[in-house]
């Protein structure tokens, strides 16, 4: 009896598998999920940061072709998410989290070079508005936008020493703009949604060196920081 109650059950389950394939039907997960008013989440994630520079009077190294060269590298990002519904389209979403960076720096002047690597630890605080198309299955693209400010624990913002004693040194409080896009996954216990921002920095996030013509911020009238953020999001 056991038997022949199993293959019944597997014959069934063949069956309905066979309709939604030639049926077009799909077995919709979280249903209910995009009804939540609230909803809440955690985010693991990369990033790689670079520095975007403006200068007083642009003047290359002969030799190089260039003023400074970022070596970026793969940093970690974690942090929470809180999520607001505001309509069937819109969510308006704050995402704090910490972000680990690390870059290389180098500023060039002819045959002379030196280099920096410069180790952040962020924490980042995004508003973001996030605009969903409708649910396609268990699919749902998005696109992302908004504001944020950052904390850098590692700036030595305040360190009386600058690059003639190899210190670099940032501003504690930068602000951003951010973009991007991504997929909300429907999976059968959580829903997954892996993004991709770029993230730019507003304000001037340099700190002069004492000496006016110091070879790594005499000539510099803005440096920001940009980067891109690869985040998968449970919720």
């Amino acid at each position: 009896m056991k038997r022949i109650i199993a293959i019944i059950l597997i014959a069934l389950s063949y069956n309905t598998t066979q309709a939604q394939i030639f049926s077009g039907e799909r077995v919709l997960n979280q249903q209910n999920f995009d009804q939540q008013r609230w909803s809440w989440g955690y985010f693991l994630g990369f990033n790689s940061y670079d520095f975007n520079f403006d200068y007083e009077e642009y003047n290359p190294s002969p030799v190089t072709g260039k003023d400074f060269v970022v070596e970026t590298r793969v940093g970690f990002n974690v942090g929470l998410i809180g999520n607001l519904k505001l309509n069937h389209n819109f969510d308006l979403r704050l995402e704090p989290g910490v972000n680990f960076s690390t870059r290389g720096f180098q500023a060039l002047r002819a045959d002379q070079g030196t280099f920096r690597e410069i180790s952040s630890t962020y924490v980042h605080i995004p508003l973001l508005v996030k605009f969903n198309a409708n649910r396609l299955n268990n699919f749902r693209p998005f696109v992302v936008g908004g504001v944020s400010t950052s904390i850098n624990l590692s700036s030595n913002e305040n360190n009386p020493d600058d690059n003639s004693a190899g210190q670099f040194r940032m501003t504690t409080n930068s602000y951003y703009y951010e973009i991007g896009f991504g997929i909300d996954l429907y999976l059968y216990y959580f829903k997954l949604s892996p993004s991709i921002r770029g993230v730019f920095a507003i304000n001037d996030e340099l700190i002069r060196d004492t000496d006016p013509n110091s070879l790594y911020t005499g000539n510099v009238d803005k440096m920001s920081s940009r980067a891109v953020f690869i985040n998968f999001t449970f919720q």
